[in-house]
Parts: structure tokens; C-alpha cells; sequence
């Protein structure tokens, strides 16, 4: 379906005026949202904080037949450099601009969405608050379980699309329930055993459904011990893996009996690059953007990675980053 101008215009305006001036962008560089720091403009942008305000964005949406992709913190996409023919909703805080380090600095979440409670030994977190606050808060708490996602740089919501883990431990452990935004409008409360969590997928990804919230189960431990095993953790991620550069984190999926950087390695590719993008020396299991890529340049890099490993070893890679919009 192609919308007139007119028809354009008064999208605009009913999604500013439904999300609010500060909260909607139009030509908006993906740029800016995308832990790979590159991608062009989406149509539209828009930012919620609050559930209400996201039942009247995508009714909006949805009445005019808007493509929509809704967001987290952008750290498992990869943006065309053409941009993205739609709007791009995001449960999470505002962009995240380079800081000297390389690292990403993000306005956090705030309004419902991106709330973290803690009641008793269970942790309610709203989709677009951070893994990172999440862990954060069950820590401070005392609260053991969640120790794994506190060097993730998604989002709660991202990490149960994802079924988001590291060092043994994934949300599929921890969470005892989640709320979702149907297809239909309907908001429904699913127990853990109907999300079908497996290997870096749950019912999200082969149903519409939007995270609102989820409920995690988790253990009583000394604070102490809890921030000891997090620090652990923080440092194994920044002795093992590029940090300093822009990436999507793990480039691909872990093959049955097999690690993808060491068969990515062994095919001689440590360092293989194409334009500013290049497979990182320090671990092979990351793509990264060394030196001011385009999204062209990254996508060619992985399909060659994969072309290159399976004629080596016969075993095909499949991404964990998810391919947007015009290339």
C-alpha cells in the first residue's frame, strides 16, 4: 500500500501527538540506536514509556497499514544503509551516542516500560528497562539467578525474544512469566512453559507478539557473593571479546558441537575484513565496525564468513544479527 503525501502527514502528526514532540522523529538515523553504529534514517521513530502509549502507537500503525518493527536497544540488528520504509518503535531509552571509549551511554528507560521491582525473591521488569538494571536491581536486592545478563547490552524485552544468555545461564532459567501485547491488542500474561524458549528464540519471534513486562523467580544469596560472580564475569568479557569497537556482540550462533569463532579462526579469517568492517582478531565470533563501516560492508562480511567456513568445514553459520530494512 502506497500513502499519498497527505495521508503521510497525517500519520505525523497523529504519532507525535499520540507519543508526544520530545518522543517522535522523522528521518531519524539508525544510526544512532544500532550498537553497530550504522544503518540510514527509518521514516518515523517513536519512543514509549508508557503501555497505553503504545496501544495508540500501533492502533495508529496498524489503521494505515504502517510497516513497524519495534525495537530494543538495537544490539542484535543490523540497519540497510538505505534505511527502513516504516517506523521503528522503541520501548527503551533515548540514542546512544559514541562515547571515547567506544562504549554505548544511553538515556535509560523510564514510565512503566522501563521499570524494575522487586517483590519478596521475584523480580518484575518491564520490556524496555536494561538487562544490565535488571541484574543490577536483583543484586542490590540480594537476589541470585540473573548474574549472567548483567554485560548484555539488551534489553528485557531483546533478551526474551532472544532468550538472551552467557555463562550457562539464560532467561528461560530465571523467568517465571511473561506479559505480551497480541497481535489482536490483547494483553495476555503467559507462563514460562508457553514461550517455547529454546536456543536464541522464544514465542516471540515466531509470533507478532510484543514484551511488556516479565516476572523472574530468583534465589536469596549474599550481595557480596552476587557482585563477585558480576565482576567475574565483566572481567572474562573484557580480557575475551573486542568491547572497544562497535559490534553486535556474538555474530553468529553457536553450531551443535562446535564454536563458531574457532571454525571461523581455523578457516584462517582472524582479521578478514571488507571496507571499515572486519572479523575481530581478538575473538573471531565477533564481526565489528573498526573503522567508520557501512552496514554494506558488515552484511558482506558475515556472508563471507559463512561461505568461507562452510567450504572449510562443511558446517553453515547462521547470524544471531538480524537483517533490516533497505541494503
Amino acid at each position: 500500500m502506497t500513502m499519498t503525501m497527505s495521508e503521510h502527514s497525517g500519520l505525523a502528526a497523529a504519532l507525535r501527538a499520540a507519543a508526544g514532540p520530545d518522543n517522535f522523529l522523522e528521518n531519524e538515523p539508525m544510526a544512532r540506536h544500532i550498537s553497530f553504529r550504522t544503518g540510514g534514517p527509518a521514516d518515523y521513530f517513536v519512543r514509549v514509556q508508557e503501555e497505553k502509549t503504545l496501544l495508540r502507537v500501533l492502533s495508529l500503525l496498524r489503521e494505515e497499514k504502517e510497516p513497524l518493527t519495534v525495537l530494543g536497544r538495537g544490539t542484535n540488528l543490523l540497519v540497510g544503509d538505505g534505511g527502513y520504509r516504516g517506523c521503528i518503535v522503541t520501548l527503551t531509552g533515548g540514542s546512544i551516542p559514541v562515547t571515547d571509549t567506544g562504549r554505548e551511554e544511553r538515556e535509560p528507560a523510564s514510565g512503566a516500560l522501563g521499570r524494575t521491582q522487586v517483590t519478596g525473591t521475584h523480580l518484575l521488569a518491564g520490556a524496555g528497562a536494561s538487562l544490565a538494571a535488571a541484574a543490577g536491581a536483583a543484586a542490590a536486592a540480594g537476589l541470585s539467578g540473573l548474574e549472567f545478563a548483567a554485560g548484555i547490552p539488551g534489553s528485557v524485552g531483546g533478551g526474551l525474544v532472544m532468550n538472551a544468555g552467557a555463562y550457562g545461564g539464560e532467561m528461560r532459567q530465571v523467568v517465571e512469566s511473561v506479559t505480551v501485547l497480541t497481535e489482536s491488542g490483547e494483553v495476555r500474561t503467559l507462563p514460562a512453559a508457553e514461550m517455547a524458549f529454546g536456543y536464541r528464540t522464544s514465542a516471540l519471534r515466531t509470533h507478532r507478539w510484543i514484551a511488556l513486562s516479565c516476572t523472574m523467580a530468583l534465589t536469596p544469596e549474599d550481595p557480596e557473593k552476587i557482585r563477585a560472580k558480576m565482576a567475574d564475569y565483566a572481567a572474562r568479557r573484557k580480557a575475551k571479546q573486542p568491547l572497544e569497537y562497535p559490534s553486535a556482540g556474538s555474530t553468529f550462533k553457536r553450531p551443535e558441537g562446535h564454536f563458531a569463532g574457532q571454525l571461523i579462526q581455523e578457516a584462517g579469517l582472524a582479521g578478514f575484513g571488507v571496507g571499515g568492517a572486519c572479523v575481530s582478531e581478538k575473538h573471531c565470533g565477533f564481526v565489528i565496525n573498526k573503522d567508520h563501516a557501512t552496514s554494506a560492508d558488515i552484511r558482506n562480511v558475515i556472508q563471507k564468513v559463512q561461505r568461507r567456513v562452510e567450504e572449510h568445514s562443511g558446517i553453515r553459520l547462521e547470524p544471531e544479527v538480524i537483517f533490516l530494512g533497505e541494503f
